[in-house]
């Protein structure tokens, strides 16, 4: 059985998608981006600001979920540029103590010009 996430602590879905979807006790994310949950609005201008909002949203979806970082099995990073990889290391690294399994490219676009945007693959 599908189990949708939603919760006011995380930014609302900006499409036909669902924050996150569990399934056979794995979590799979939307790839979250530095909104403010609840009013949408953009949080920062460096790639520093938005990752960290970027990591604070992915909590809040964990959370709703009843679990943490340290139960990330594999997580998917979208960069806007990639000379700002490790900038955006630095912040990730304060989160995915855990080290999980990573996939990090460079696009041409994200939604709403921002930095980066990241997905996660959890463990319930």
């Amino acid at each position: 059985m599908l189990k949708f996430t939603s919760t006011p602590n995380a930014p609302s879905a900006i499409g036909p998608y669902s924050q996150a979807v569990a399934v056979n006790g794995i979590l799979f994310t939307s790839g979250q981006v530095a909104l403010m949950p609840g009013t949408g609005e953009i949080v920062g201008t460096t790639i520093e600001e938005q990752a960290e909002q970027v990591c604070k949203n992915l909590g809040a979806i964990l959370e709703a979920n009843g679990i943490g970082f340290d139960k990330v099995i594999k997580t998917t990073c979208f960069l806007a540029d990639m000379n700002d990889f490790a900038t955006f290391n630095e912040v990730y690294g304060k989160y995915f103590v855990s080290k999980p399994a990573r996939s990090c490219v460079a696009v041409k676009t994200l939604p709403k010009n921002l930095l980066c945007e990241v997905e996660v693959i959890a463990e319930l």
